[in-house]
């Protein structure tokens, strides 16, 4: 059997579909955030990042860079293997002080990634807590989805943001059953973030335990920059905090953060912690100075807010539609795969602009987007010139405005 062939094929069908997902060549340039080195010959040499989760820049941040460097002249390069083994650094057990301490919470366990925090921890629950039923929100991530499926418990989906609708899902459960309210705080893709007051009133009515995603906020709301739940006052009373070193903290890795008992039952049972080797002990003192920096500083939060908010005014000048959310995510609306791929591809190589397309599978088809993340370090003629850009294609791919 010829496996490349059924590789082919359907690969061809992506294509076709306009889903194939081509990754640009780029640098990073360090101290030069957004812009970045383009190796892509039909683009120009150096370009402006659009859509980076690296939401403050802080992943060039000096304070970050420089403790990294002396971190790996104090550590080395690697962790040495799993934590379990011989992997547990002094580096690591200070980085969860201080993740324990940006939620309020008795304990914090890393991992390395999000993906693996969220995966690792939702199938330990489900699957570890006897006839366990996890209640997950319609639009959560995929490592979420991910790891319910792994825990082969009862799941039960409600409909997005819908507090009705959870409160008639939890009613229908057994009283005595373990029951999990899985959510996130900002979503992604839409930029909407979720009603945690209310989802956390309903929880606690029906004794549930609260899981909440902030991967997109930490850092960036709160005094602290520790997330939504922080903003409105709600930490104390949502029992697990999943987040992510890899988005405003401009490093790498996943965290939970909760009480002691609930952390060393995830640490104790979770295989995607105890079979993986180590975060690099230097990344993880460049997380901690990343969070401990942003706890005190709010010059990034307040000019990554300012520059938002003018991208957003001039995108309602120029009629372009873009979705209106509280968050810093700014969606704009496509709808067709085709033209959502050649308007980014026109982008990088006429204009300098680079932008990934946000297709099937990530968003519903007929909500294809492309998917803006102004930071502090985007100028405002970065802004200006994004815009006019924008404004010249749409004209050109004969995309409709939006309806004044």
């Amino acid at each position: 059997m010829d496996f490349d062939v059924l590789f082919t094929s359907q690969l061809d069908a992506l294509k076709e579909e306009g889903n194939y997902r081509i990754f640009a060549e780029l640098e990073r340039q360090s101290g030069a955030f957004p812009k970045a080195k383009c190796h892509d010959n039909e683009a120009p040499d150096h370009v402006t990042v659009w859509c980076s989760n690296d939401y403050l820049g802080m992943g060039q941040n000096p304070i970050v860079t420089q403790r990294m460097k002396e971190a790996i002249d104090c550590y080395g390069a690697g962790a040495g293997g799993t934590r379990n083994i011989s992997g547990t650094n002094h580096a690591h057990l200070c980085l969860e002080r201080e993740l324990a301490d940006l939620h309020n919470k008795e304990a914090a366990l890393l991992f390395t990634s999000g993906y693996v925090s969220n995966w690792a921890a939702l199938s330990t629950l489900g699957a570890r807590l006897p006839d366990a039923v996890i209640l997950s929100d319609a639009l959560n991530h995929a490592s979420m989805i991910e790891g319910m499926r792994h825990a082969r418990c009862k799941k039960v989906i409600w409909k997005h943001n819908d507090v009705a609708d959870l409160e008639r899902k939890l009613a229908a459960l057994p009283a005595n059953a373990p029951k999990i309210v899985a959510f996130e705080s900002v979503y992604s893709m839409d930029g909407d973030i979720a009603p945690i007051k209310e989802v956390v009133e309903v929880a606690e009515k029906y004794g549930a335990m609260t899981y909440l995603d902030e991967v997109h906020a930490v850092g960036m709301y709160g005094p602290r920059g520790g997330g939504v739940a922080e903003e409105l006052g709600l930490m104390d009373r949502i029992t697990l905090i999943e987040g992510t070193l890899g988005k405003a903290y401009g490093v790498m890795g996943g965290y939970i953060t909760g009480s002691a008992a609930l952390c060393d039952f995830i640490r104790s049972f979770a295989s995607g912690f105890i079979f993986t080797t180590a975060l690099p002990p230097a990344v993880a003192a460049a997380a901690q100075a990343s969070i401990a920096h942003l706890k005190t500083s709010t010059i990034e939060r307040e000019g990554q807010r300012r520059q938002v908010a003018r991208l957003r005014a001039a995108l309602d000048r120029a009629g372009i539609p873009h979705i209106d959310n509280p968050s810093h995510i700014i969606p704009v609306m496509i709808k067709d795969p085709v033209k959502c791929r050649m308007l980014s591809d026109y982008l990088m190589k006429e204009w300098g602009v680079y932008v990934q397309p946000i297709n099937y599978p990530t968003v519903p088809k007929g909500t294809e987007r492309l998917r803006f993340t102004p930071s502090p370090l985007h100028s405002d003629a970065d802004i200006d010139h994004l815009v006019a850009a924008l404004s010249h294609l749409w004209k050109q791919c004969a995309i409709a405005h939006a309806v004044a």
